[in-house]
């Protein structure tokens, strides 16, 4: 009943009083990454869902889209800016994704949304994560985000496909807490986001 009912009833409830509370926070964030990113607050990009359904994610622009001289985008590292920094690093660039939740593309907990073409690279296993909404934050969040490998992030997505409850939920909320103070997790070791998925061949 939680499953199929309740946990969607909670999403919608929570994102709602979220986004209102986080009004004005969201206009003074809004306005700083316009300035910051030649008039470009916003990151969309098509992710895959429940039922490998697509849908469009929403997040704070943290990077600029400067490219070198062949027009390749540069690195992360590069691209990302003095307050994108600062966004990423409190984790407030998920706030917009409080809006795909009340459509319900994401859930407030569950695996967070990876690429589209990601797809066709899962195992059956690995591809179980995909039987349930994506979340803002999730169990392999709690556990190391993207400090993890891919096999240890998809074992922890997994194991909250088959063990989703109210009560885990709750707890992988205030762990999500926890790490926002303590920026826990935020890069992996070589990268300011996680490093491409390339098949399990190599994990």
């Amino acid at each position: 009943m939680y499953k199929s009912f309740f946990k969607r009833l909670i999403d919608f409830t929570a994102a709602l009083i979220g986004l209102l509370l986080l009004l004005p926070l969201f206009f003074i964030i809004t306005s700083l990454l316009f300035l910051a990113n030649h008039g470009k607050p916003f990151f969309f990009q098509d992710r895959p869902g429940l039922g490998d359904k697509v849908f469009k994610v929403i997040k704070f622009k943290t990077m600029n889209d400067k490219r070198d001289t062949t027009g390749k985008l540069l690195p992360d590292a590069q691209r990302l800016t003095e307050v994108g920094k600062f966004i990423r690093s409190t984790s407030m660039d998920e706030i917009p994704q409080l809006v795909n939740v009340l459509k319900g593309d994401m859930s407030l907990v569950g695996p967070r949304p990876l690429l589209v073409k990601y797809l066709s690279r899962y195992n059956d296993r690995q591809a179980k994560r995909h039987e349930v909404r994506p979340g803002i934050t999730g169990w392999a969040q709690v556990n190391g985000r993207n400090a993890l490998s891919w096999s240890e992030k998809f074992e922890h997505d997994v194991y909250y496909v088959e063990n989703i409850s109210f009560a885990l939920d709750v707890k992988i909320l205030f762990l999500t807490i926890k790490k926002v103070f303590l920026k826990e997790g935020i890069s992996s070791q070589t990268s300011m986001t996680m490093e491409e998925f390339v098949g399990n061949e190599n994990y």
